[in-house]
Protein backbone atom coordinates (compact mmCIF):
# COMPACT_ATOMS: atom_id res chain seq x y z
CA UNK A 1 0.00 0.00 0.00
CA UNK A 2 1.64 3.15 -0.71
CA UNK A 3 1.99 5.49 1.76
CA UNK A 4 0.41 9.02 2.19
CA UNK A 5 2.62 12.13 0.82
CA UNK A 6 4.64 13.74 3.43
CA UNK A 7 4.60 10.98 5.81
CA UNK A 8 7.40 9.24 7.05
CA UNK A 9 8.41 5.82 5.73
CA UNK A 10 9.13 2.83 8.08
CA UNK A 11 12.89 2.84 7.78
CA UNK A 12 12.51 6.55 8.48
CA UNK A 13 10.71 6.05 11.48
CA UNK A 14 12.59 3.63 13.09
CA UNK A 15 15.40 5.53 12.70
CA UNK A 16 17.36 7.99 15.44
CA UNK A 17 16.59 11.48 15.39
CA UNK A 18 19.57 12.41 14.30
CA UNK A 19 19.47 10.13 11.02
CA UNK A 20 15.69 10.44 9.97
CA UNK A 21 16.48 13.23 7.41
CA UNK A 22 19.69 10.78 5.41
CA UNK A 23 17.39 7.72 5.20
CA UNK A 24 17.79 8.24 1.55
CA UNK A 25 21.36 9.16 1.35
CA UNK A 26 24.88 7.66 2.36
CA UNK A 27 26.01 8.38 6.11
CA UNK A 28 28.59 11.43 5.90
CA UNK A 29 31.84 9.89 7.44
CA UNK A 30 34.72 12.05 8.57
CA UNK A 31 38.08 10.37 9.84
CA UNK A 32 39.63 11.77 13.06
CA UNK A 33 43.48 10.21 12.53
CA UNK A 34 44.95 8.89 9.45
CA UNK A 35 47.22 6.81 10.77
CA UNK A 36 47.45 2.72 10.52
CA UNK A 37 44.07 2.24 11.04
CA UNK A 38 42.34 5.18 9.62
CA UNK A 39 44.23 4.94 6.62
CA UNK A 40 43.11 1.78 6.30
CA UNK A 41 39.30 2.25 7.10
CA UNK A 42 39.80 5.06 4.39
CA UNK A 43 40.96 2.31 1.97
CA UNK A 44 38.24 -0.01 2.64
CA UNK A 45 35.43 2.66 1.85
CA UNK A 46 37.22 3.89 -1.29
CA UNK A 47 38.04 0.52 -2.74
CA UNK A 48 34.78 -1.53 -1.40
CA UNK A 49 32.09 1.92 -2.62
CA UNK A 50 29.43 1.13 0.02
CA UNK A 51 26.57 2.81 -0.93
CA UNK A 52 25.37 3.57 1.88
CA UNK A 53 28.56 5.31 3.42
CA UNK A 54 30.45 8.08 2.04
CA UNK A 55 34.11 9.37 3.30
CA UNK A 56 33.82 13.61 3.17
CA UNK A 57 36.42 14.79 5.51
CA UNK A 58 40.04 13.19 7.28
CA UNK A 59 41.14 15.39 10.01
CA UNK A 60 44.85 15.18 11.40
CA UNK A 61 47.37 17.23 12.61
CA UNK A 62 49.57 18.22 10.13
CA UNK A 63 47.91 17.13 7.40
CA UNK A 64 49.71 17.39 4.60
CA UNK A 65 52.26 15.05 5.08
CA UNK A 66 49.56 12.33 5.48
CA UNK A 67 47.68 13.39 2.39
CA UNK A 68 47.20 10.54 -0.70
CA UNK A 69 45.85 10.56 -4.22
CA UNK A 70 43.76 7.40 -3.63
CA UNK A 71 40.90 8.93 -2.22
CA UNK A 72 38.19 10.75 -3.79
CA UNK A 73 38.82 14.51 -4.98
CA UNK A 74 35.79 15.25 -3.54
CA UNK A 75 37.00 14.52 0.08
CA UNK A 76 38.09 17.43 2.30
CA UNK A 77 41.39 17.60 4.28
CA UNK A 78 41.58 19.34 7.48
CA UNK A 79 43.63 20.17 10.55
CA UNK A 80 41.19 22.17 12.03
CA UNK A 81 38.79 19.76 14.31
CA UNK A 82 36.53 22.46 15.39
CA UNK A 83 35.42 22.78 10.93
CA UNK A 84 34.97 18.99 10.66
CA UNK A 85 33.24 18.83 14.07
CA UNK A 86 30.63 21.69 12.84
CA UNK A 87 29.93 20.35 9.02
CA UNK A 88 27.30 18.14 7.91
CA UNK A 89 28.66 15.32 8.46
CA UNK A 90 26.77 12.16 10.17
CA UNK A 91 29.30 9.85 11.45
CA UNK A 92 32.81 10.65 13.45
CA UNK A 93 35.20 7.85 13.83
CA UNK A 94 37.42 8.82 16.42
CA UNK A 95 41.19 6.65 15.55
CA UNK A 96 43.53 9.16 17.33
CA UNK A 97 43.70 7.22 20.47
CA UNK A 98 44.43 8.46 24.16
CA UNK A 99 41.86 10.61 26.14
CA UNK A 100 43.28 14.32 24.95
CA UNK A 101 41.97 15.74 23.15
CA UNK A 102 39.99 12.64 21.67
CA UNK A 103 37.34 12.60 24.66
CA UNK A 104 36.65 15.98 23.48
CA UNK A 105 36.40 15.40 20.34
CA UNK A 106 34.20 12.49 20.62
CA UNK A 107 31.49 14.61 23.39
CA UNK A 108 31.18 17.37 21.21
CA UNK A 109 30.01 15.10 18.40
CA UNK A 110 27.33 13.68 20.33
CA UNK A 111 26.17 16.72 21.97
CA UNK A 112 25.82 17.75 18.62
CA UNK A 113 23.78 14.66 18.20
CA UNK A 114 26.17 13.20 15.52
CA UNK A 115 27.21 9.10 16.07
CA UNK A 116 30.51 8.31 16.86
CA UNK A 117 32.75 5.39 16.00
CA UNK A 118 36.03 4.66 17.81
CA UNK A 119 38.61 1.75 18.46
CA UNK A 120 39.89 4.05 21.46
CA UNK A 121 39.71 1.56 24.11
CA UNK A 122 41.03 3.99 27.06
CA UNK A 123 38.30 6.13 26.56
CA UNK A 124 35.86 3.04 26.36
CA UNK A 125 37.29 1.88 29.78
CA UNK A 126 37.22 5.43 31.14
CA UNK A 127 34.15 6.80 29.95
CA UNK A 128 32.43 4.59 28.17
CA UNK A 129 29.04 4.79 30.01
CA UNK A 130 29.05 8.33 30.21
CA UNK A 131 29.14 8.77 26.51
CA UNK A 132 26.85 5.49 25.96
CA UNK A 133 24.48 7.83 28.25
CA UNK A 134 24.93 11.21 26.34
CA UNK A 135 24.74 9.66 22.70
CA UNK A 136 20.94 8.28 23.93
CA UNK A 137 20.48 11.56 25.31
CA UNK A 138 20.81 13.59 21.89
CA UNK A 139 19.75 10.91 19.68
CA UNK A 140 23.10 9.36 18.38
CA UNK A 141 25.03 6.04 18.70
CA UNK A 142 28.13 5.53 19.98
CA UNK A 143 29.97 2.29 18.41
CA UNK A 144 33.38 0.70 19.56
CA UNK A 145 33.29 -2.73 18.33
CA UNK A 146 37.11 -2.16 16.90
CA UNK A 147 38.29 -1.34 21.00
CA UNK A 148 38.78 -4.68 21.81
CA UNK A 149 40.50 -7.06 20.03
CA UNK A 150 40.96 -5.67 16.55
CA UNK A 151 38.88 -7.36 13.91
CA UNK A 152 37.71 -10.20 15.75
CA UNK A 153 33.66 -9.28 16.82
CA UNK A 154 33.75 -10.29 20.12
CA UNK A 155 32.37 -6.77 21.63
CA UNK A 156 29.49 -7.74 18.86
CA UNK A 157 29.41 -11.27 19.71
CA UNK A 158 28.76 -10.01 23.22
CA UNK A 159 26.32 -7.51 22.31
CA UNK A 160 24.28 -9.97 19.98
CA UNK A 161 24.70 -14.09 20.40
CA UNK A 162 26.06 -14.04 23.80
CA UNK A 163 23.58 -11.59 25.48
CA UNK A 164 20.95 -14.35 26.49
CA UNK A 165 23.45 -16.21 28.65
CA UNK A 166 25.10 -15.24 32.18
CA UNK A 167 29.09 -14.68 31.78
CA UNK A 168 30.34 -15.98 34.59
CA UNK A 169 34.13 -15.63 33.44
CA UNK A 170 36.54 -14.86 30.87
CA UNK A 171 40.43 -14.69 30.09
CA UNK A 172 41.85 -13.69 26.88
CA UNK A 173 45.08 -12.75 24.71
CA UNK A 174 44.22 -9.03 24.91
CA UNK A 175 47.53 -7.32 23.37
CA UNK A 176 48.96 -8.34 19.84
CA UNK A 177 51.81 -6.70 20.48
CA UNK A 178 52.83 -9.21 24.04
CA UNK A 179 51.50 -11.76 22.17
CA UNK A 180 54.23 -11.29 19.35
CA UNK A 181 56.96 -10.68 21.59
CA UNK A 182 56.18 -13.44 24.11
CA UNK A 183 55.64 -16.23 21.22
CA UNK A 184 58.89 -15.48 19.37
CA UNK A 185 60.58 -15.66 23.00
CA UNK A 186 59.20 -18.91 23.34
CA UNK A 187 61.12 -19.51 19.86
CA UNK A 188 64.29 -18.29 21.80
CA UNK A 189 64.52 -14.78 20.76
CA UNK A 190 65.63 -12.75 23.56
CA UNK A 191 63.03 -9.98 24.93
CA UNK A 192 64.84 -7.01 23.35
CA UNK A 193 65.81 -8.14 19.95
CA UNK A 194 61.93 -8.65 19.91
CA UNK A 195 61.03 -5.74 20.82
CA UNK A 196 63.07 -4.10 18.08
CA UNK A 197 61.24 -6.48 15.89
CA UNK A 198 57.86 -5.47 17.06
CA UNK A 199 58.83 -1.59 16.85
CA UNK A 200 59.93 -2.09 13.20
CA UNK A 201 56.90 -3.50 12.45
CA UNK A 202 54.80 -0.85 13.62
CA UNK A 203 53.21 -3.41 16.44
CA UNK A 204 54.73 -1.81 19.32
CA UNK A 205 54.99 2.22 20.10
CA UNK A 206 58.54 3.82 20.83
CA UNK A 207 57.38 3.90 24.10
CA UNK A 208 55.74 0.19 24.50
CA UNK A 209 54.71 0.70 28.50
CA UNK A 210 50.99 0.71 27.35
CA UNK A 211 51.17 -2.90 25.91
CA UNK A 212 54.32 -4.49 27.56
CA UNK A 213 53.10 -3.33 31.32
CA UNK A 214 49.88 -4.51 30.69
CA UNK A 215 47.59 -1.44 30.90
CA UNK A 216 46.42 -1.82 26.84
CA UNK A 217 45.13 -4.98 27.96
CA UNK A 218 43.90 -3.94 31.21
CA UNK A 219 41.50 -1.14 29.34
CA UNK A 220 40.09 -3.87 27.04
CA UNK A 221 39.71 -6.50 30.11
CA UNK A 222 37.55 -3.45 31.77
CA UNK A 223 35.21 -2.76 28.45
CA UNK A 224 34.90 -6.38 28.12
CA UNK A 225 33.97 -7.16 32.00
CA UNK A 226 31.36 -4.12 31.17
CA UNK A 227 29.74 -6.31 28.89
CA UNK A 228 30.01 -9.65 29.66
CA UNK A 229 30.08 -9.90 33.53
CA UNK A 230 27.97 -6.78 33.58
CA UNK A 231 29.77 -4.92 35.79
CA UNK A 232 30.84 -1.13 35.69
CA UNK A 233 34.89 -1.12 37.38
CA UNK A 234 37.16 1.26 38.13
CA UNK A 235 40.17 0.18 35.70
CA UNK A 236 43.02 1.39 38.34
CA UNK A 237 41.62 -1.17 40.50
CA UNK A 238 43.42 -3.79 38.42
CA UNK A 239 47.46 -3.81 39.23
CA UNK A 240 48.78 -5.34 35.78
CA UNK A 241 52.09 -7.15 36.05
CA UNK A 242 54.73 -6.49 33.27
CA UNK A 243 56.21 -8.85 30.95
CA UNK A 244 59.42 -7.01 30.95
CA UNK A 245 60.97 -9.64 33.89
CA UNK A 246 59.85 -12.74 31.60
CA UNK A 247 63.28 -14.23 30.20
CA UNK A 248 64.10 -16.98 27.92
CA UNK A 249 65.11 -19.32 31.53
CA UNK A 250 61.84 -19.04 32.44
CA UNK A 251 60.28 -20.30 28.80
CA UNK A 252 62.68 -23.08 29.29
CA UNK A 253 61.56 -23.99 32.69
CA UNK A 254 57.72 -23.28 31.33
CA UNK A 255 57.95 -26.27 28.87
CA UNK A 256 59.28 -28.45 31.24
CA UNK A 257 56.22 -27.62 33.05
CA UNK A 258 54.40 -28.70 30.43
CA UNK A 259 53.11 -25.09 29.30
CA UNK A 260 54.16 -21.76 27.81
CA UNK A 261 53.87 -18.53 28.93
CA UNK A 262 51.65 -16.03 27.48
CA UNK A 263 50.28 -12.06 28.52
CA UNK A 264 46.72 -13.54 29.74
CA UNK A 265 43.83 -10.98 30.90
CA UNK A 266 41.22 -12.72 32.98
CA UNK A 267 38.18 -11.71 35.15
CA UNK A 268 35.33 -13.60 36.98
CA UNK A 269 32.38 -13.04 39.00
CA UNK A 270 31.39 -15.39 41.82
CA UNK A 271 28.25 -15.06 44.15
CA UNK A 272 28.40 -11.21 43.40
CA UNK A 273 32.23 -10.56 44.19
CA UNK A 274 34.77 -9.74 40.93
CA UNK A 275 38.36 -10.64 40.72
CA UNK A 276 40.61 -9.65 37.58
CA UNK A 277 43.68 -9.10 36.91
CA UNK A 278 46.46 -8.60 33.76
CA UNK A 279 49.73 -10.09 33.07
CA UNK A 280 52.65 -12.74 31.98
CA UNK A 281 51.15 -16.51 33.28
CA UNK A 282 52.22 -19.90 32.57
CA UNK A 283 49.90 -21.48 30.19
CA UNK A 284 48.85 -25.12 29.56
CA UNK A 285 50.18 -26.51 26.53
CA UNK A 286 47.23 -27.74 25.06
CA UNK A 287 45.15 -24.68 26.59
CA UNK A 288 43.76 -22.67 23.24
CA UNK A 289 45.41 -19.73 25.01
CA UNK A 290 48.81 -21.66 23.87
CA UNK A 291 47.79 -21.62 20.37
CA UNK A 292 47.56 -18.33 19.57
CA UNK A 293 50.94 -16.72 17.82
CA UNK A 294 51.59 -13.72 16.35
CA UNK A 295 49.96 -10.88 17.11
CA UNK A 296 46.41 -12.88 17.12
CA UNK A 297 44.37 -12.20 20.20
CA UNK A 298 41.98 -14.95 21.41
CA UNK A 299 39.03 -14.37 24.08
CA UNK A 300 37.38 -17.37 25.74
CA UNK A 301 34.07 -16.81 27.73
CA UNK A 302 32.18 -18.91 30.01
CA UNK A 303 28.64 -18.73 30.19
CA UNK A 304 26.16 -20.05 32.90
CA UNK A 305 23.74 -21.93 30.00
CA UNK A 306 26.02 -21.49 26.75
CA UNK A 307 29.38 -22.89 28.37
CA UNK A 308 32.78 -21.45 26.80
CA UNK A 309 32.44 -19.84 23.37
CA UNK A 310 36.12 -18.90 22.20
CA UNK A 311 36.63 -16.20 19.69
CA UNK A 312 39.78 -16.31 18.03
CA UNK A 313 41.81 -13.97 15.39
CA UNK A 314 44.64 -11.00 14.25
CA UNK A 315 44.12 -8.41 16.66
CA UNK A 316 46.44 -5.97 16.11
CA UNK A 317 47.47 -4.09 12.89
CA UNK A 318 45.49 -1.70 10.12
CA UNK A 319 43.51 -3.58 8.41
CA UNK A 320 42.08 -6.22 11.29
CA UNK A 321 40.94 -3.03 13.03
CA UNK A 322 39.48 -1.37 10.23
CA UNK A 323 37.53 -4.43 9.39
CA UNK A 324 35.90 -3.69 12.55
CA UNK A 325 35.25 0.18 11.88
CA UNK A 326 33.90 -0.23 8.64
CA UNK A 327 31.32 -3.00 10.14
CA UNK A 328 30.11 -0.49 13.39
CA UNK A 329 29.66 2.52 10.41
CA UNK A 330 27.89 -0.31 7.96
CA UNK A 331 25.67 -1.57 11.23
CA UNK A 332 24.84 2.65 11.77
CA UNK A 333 24.11 3.03 8.04
CA UNK A 334 21.52 -0.16 8.51
CA UNK A 335 20.09 0.82 11.80
CA UNK A 336 21.17 -2.14 13.50
CA UNK A 337 20.53 -1.13 17.29
CA UNK A 338 22.73 -2.15 20.21
CA UNK A 339 21.26 -4.67 22.62
CA UNK A 340 21.39 -2.42 26.20
CA UNK A 341 22.98 -4.83 28.69
CA UNK A 342 22.19 -3.36 32.24
CA UNK A 343 25.69 -2.85 33.97
CA UNK A 344 26.18 -2.10 37.69
CA UNK A 345 29.00 -0.22 39.83
CA UNK A 346 30.78 -2.73 41.26
CA UNK A 347 34.78 -2.97 42.77
CA UNK A 348 37.53 -5.50 42.31
CA UNK A 349 37.06 -6.94 45.36
CA UNK A 350 38.37 -10.82 45.74
CA UNK A 351 41.81 -12.68 44.53
CA UNK A 352 42.51 -15.60 42.41
CA UNK A 353 43.74 -18.67 44.13
CA UNK A 354 45.57 -20.55 41.52
CA UNK A 355 49.22 -22.31 41.51
CA UNK A 356 52.27 -19.52 41.07
CA UNK A 357 55.10 -20.05 39.75
CA UNK A 358 57.67 -18.55 41.27
CA UNK A 359 61.85 -18.06 40.21
CA UNK A 360 64.57 -16.98 42.13
CA UNK A 361 68.12 -16.50 41.32
CA UNK A 362 70.56 -17.04 43.69
CA UNK A 363 74.03 -17.34 45.05
CA UNK A 364 74.31 -21.08 45.87
CA UNK A 365 74.87 -22.52 49.49
CA UNK A 366 73.06 -24.63 52.00
CA UNK A 367 69.56 -23.51 53.75
CA UNK A 368 68.53 -22.01 50.39
CA UNK A 369 65.59 -23.92 50.10
CA UNK A 370 64.78 -24.67 53.81
CA UNK A 371 64.49 -20.73 54.58
CA UNK A 372 62.21 -20.50 51.32
CA UNK A 373 59.99 -23.38 52.38
CA UNK A 374 59.68 -21.92 55.80
CA UNK A 375 58.77 -18.67 54.87
CA UNK A 376 55.97 -20.26 52.61
CA UNK A 377 54.50 -22.30 55.23
CA UNK A 378 54.36 -19.94 57.38
CA UNK A 379 51.59 -18.29 54.95
CA UNK A 380 50.29 -22.00 54.58
CA UNK A 381 51.57 -21.94 51.07
CA UNK A 382 51.84 -25.67 50.08
CA UNK A 383 55.05 -26.50 47.49
CA UNK A 384 54.19 -28.62 44.42
CA UNK A 385 57.54 -28.34 43.04
CA UNK A 386 61.41 -27.74 43.06
CA UNK A 387 63.08 -27.77 39.91
CA UNK A 388 66.82 -26.84 38.71
CA UNK A 389 67.75 -27.58 35.88
CA UNK A 390 71.69 -28.10 35.23
CA UNK A 391 74.21 -26.18 33.59
CA UNK A 392 73.73 -22.59 35.00
CA UNK A 393 76.81 -21.10 37.21
CA UNK A 394 76.19 -21.29 41.12
CA UNK A 395 76.85 -17.63 41.35
CA UNK A 396 73.49 -16.84 38.86
CA UNK A 397 71.94 -20.05 39.71
CA UNK A 398 68.05 -20.10 38.47
CA UNK A 399 65.68 -22.55 40.28
CA UNK A 400 61.89 -22.65 40.70
CA UNK A 401 59.04 -23.59 42.83
CA UNK A 402 55.51 -24.32 42.11
CA UNK A 403 52.97 -23.98 44.73
CA UNK A 404 49.99 -25.30 45.61
CA UNK A 405 46.77 -22.86 44.71
CA UNK A 406 46.81 -19.68 47.01
CA UNK A 407 46.07 -16.03 46.98
CA UNK A 408 48.94 -13.73 45.55
CA UNK A 409 48.52 -11.53 48.74
CA UNK A 410 49.52 -14.57 50.92
CA UNK A 411 52.20 -15.10 48.20
CA UNK A 412 53.65 -12.00 48.12
CA UNK A 413 53.76 -11.62 52.18
CA UNK A 414 55.81 -14.63 52.15
CA UNK A 415 58.11 -13.03 49.44
CA UNK A 416 58.64 -10.17 51.33
CA UNK A 417 60.39 -12.01 53.76
CA UNK A 418 62.30 -14.32 50.99
CA UNK A 419 63.72 -10.93 49.52
CA UNK A 420 65.74 -10.04 52.23
CA UNK A 421 67.64 -12.88 51.88
CA UNK A 422 71.60 -11.71 50.72
CA UNK A 423 71.86 -14.90 48.48
CA UNK A 424 69.27 -13.61 46.00
CA UNK A 425 71.13 -11.81 42.97
CA UNK A 426 67.48 -10.35 41.43
CA UNK A 427 63.50 -10.08 42.10
CA UNK A 428 61.89 -13.30 42.60
CA UNK A 429 59.70 -13.89 38.96
CA UNK A 430 55.85 -15.00 40.37
CA UNK A 431 53.93 -15.83 37.56
CA UNK A 432 49.82 -17.05 38.22
CA UNK A 433 49.57 -20.97 36.45
CA UNK A 434 46.41 -21.04 34.75
CA UNK A 435 44.78 -24.20 34.71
Amino acid sequence: MSEAHGSASPLEQSLPSSMKSHARRPLRIALFGFGTVGSSVARILVESKPKVLELTHIFNRGVERKRVDWTPANVVWSEDADAVLASDVDVIVELAGGLDPAAGWVRRALEAGKSVVTANKKLIAYQGVELERLAAARGGHIKYGAAVAGGIPVIPGLEQGLAGDRIERMEGILNGTCNFILSKMEEGADYASVLAIAQAKGYAEADPTEDVGGFDARSKLAILMRLALRVIIDPEEIVPQSITAVSAVDFSYARDLGCTIRQVARAEQTGGHVAATVGPMLVDRHSPLAWSRGTENMVILTGHYGGDVVFSGHGAGGHPTAVAVVSDLLALAHDSRRVEIPSVPARVGVEFQVPHYIRFTVVDRPGIVAAITAALAREQINIRAIVQKPGYPQNALPFVVTVEPCKSSALQRALAGIRSMDCLIEEPLDLQMLE
